[in-house]
């Protein structure tokens, strides 16, 4: 996501590197390329513009600070500039005291729109509220399957009525049906079209009207670039948006859509979807998302991934038995476990600080060796895990066979497992290891 965009914007801001301060001269030439960079990014010509002003105003006759070269002075201001452009601060999803909470969720066909319905579900199952989904879409023959099947897999009880054709009759039925079963949030699905239409937009006003929102989220593909921002402007005219999610962010999206929304339609984006998996939804953090543009990672949502992964209770466990002295293949296999939770690792580390594109290069993050160490682990046996020592020549030769590597592969394993158990020695001497598990 943005890697395009942070790329050449990078370009831009290592021609400015060894000045000895920002003129006027070098300041208009950057901001000049960075405009023709945003334009192509699929950013809407008037938020280009303007936020090259805001910029530029900002910059000249600003002297550079002594910590600070010229090039690192205006990735600061341009940085500043776009966090205001995304936004400034993250927007939430609506909580009522009223229960249930209700959420709206509109946009056109083959945006996600019924899998975004899911994925928030499933945020709320993870923060302990219980959501019940109403299927309103009672056009698109396998939508209220698709939803059932998902509900299904998150164990959430989904609302249909099958061969129904009033959509805000289903919607306000299941409204009855999520207050009896004392659901914090109704999260209603709702039908769209290849394209905007009146009719489609008569609909979901009934359906707004039989529901009573509490906030209505549009759907939009990233893809779309400046067609995601005029689909927006109609919604919100017609609707009155609380929030957009931005859909297929993990693809080819030149990042258009992201930076032009809030600043055409004042309508904040409030989570992106980054793949078809259930857990690929990011919380959309300006602040964040202005430093993974610029190439400088994205620690809050870095922090989410990790506090939505890792299971207090086990972490604790962990720490105990560190504090200890001991460290097994068991619980290594556990944090394993949680780790890829996360998500993909060449997706994690681009949120490091430092560890962009740029950074990272042609490296490829092997994931298959991730799975060989699993396997690794998983043909040892319940003693072997817990005693690593114990692991002679023959049962090396066993395990490779079982997990399907060499021995050489099982060899190193064990040599960086016995390397990581000493590091947690040090660290315990030290008295450094609850730190390392607070959240």
């Amino acid at each position: 996501m943005f890697e395009a965009l942070a790329g050449r914007l990078d370009q831009v801001f290592t021609r400015l590197r060894g000045r000895g301060k920002l003129s006027p001269e070098n300041i208009r030439d950057s901001l000049r390329e960075m405009r023709r960079v945003l334009l192509e990014a699929d950013v809407n010509y008037r938020v280009a513009r303007d936020f090259i002003q805001q910029v530029e105003q900002r910059a000249l006759g600003v002297e550079v600070l002594k910590s600070l070269t010229p090039d690192q002075q205006l990735v600061k201001i341009f940085q500043d500039v776009l966090t205001e452009l995304l936004g400034g601060e993250a927007a939430q999803l609506a909580q009522s005291q009223e229960i249930p909470t209700r959420i709206l969720f509109v946009g056109l066909q083959g945006s996600g729109k019924t899998t975004c319905v899911a994925k928030i579900a499933r945020q709320l199952r993870s923060r302990k509220m219980v959501p019940l989904l109403g299927a309103c879409d009672v056009h698109r023959p396998a939508a209220v399957d698709q939803l059932q099947q998902l509900g299904g897999q998150l164990q959430v009880k989904v609302f249909a009525e099958p061969g129904e054709r009033d959509a805000a009759s289903v919607a306000e039925k299941g409204w009855a049906a999520a207050r009896q079963a004392g659901a914090d949030y109704y999260l209603i699905d709702t039908a769209g079209r290849m394209q905007i239409d009146e009719e489609m937009m008569r609909e979901v006003e009934r359906v707004r009207d039989a529901t009573e929102p509490h906030q209505i989220l549009l759907v939009v593909d990233g893809l779309t670039g400046q067609e995601a921002v005029s689909v927006s402007q109609a919604f919100h005219e017609r609707l009155g948006l609380g929030g957009v999610i931005l859909t297929k962010m993990d693809g080819d999206a030149r990042g258009g859509a992201a930076l032009s929304i809030r600043a055409v339609t004042g309508v904040p984006i409030l989570f992106v979807a980054t793949g078809e998996r259930l857990e690929a939804l990011e919380t959309f953090h300006p602040a964040g998302m202005a430093s993974r543009i610029l190439g400088m990672g994205d620690v809050l949502s870095l922090v989410e991934k990790a506090q939505e992964a890792v299971n207090l209770e086990e972490a604790e466990c962990l720490r105990k038995s560190l504090e200890g002295g001991a460290f097994t293949f068991e619980q290594f296999l556990q944090q394993m476990k949680q780790m890829r939770k996360m998500g993909p690792l060449q997706d994690l580390v681009k949120l490091i600080p430092g560890m962009g594109a740029k950074a990272l290069g042609a490296v490829s993050i092997d994931e298959g060796e991730v799975s060989r160490i699993e396997a690794i682990v998983l043909s040892m046996t319940l003693e072997e895990r817990r005693r690593p020592e114990m692991i002679n020549g023959s049962r090396r030769k066993r395990i490779a066979r079982g997990s399907g590597t060499s021995v050489q592969q099982v060899n190193r394993l064990l040599r960086d497992f016995q390397e990581m158990r000493r590091l947690f020695g040090r660290l315990r001497k030290g008295r450094r290891l609850q730190g390392l598990f607070q959240r």
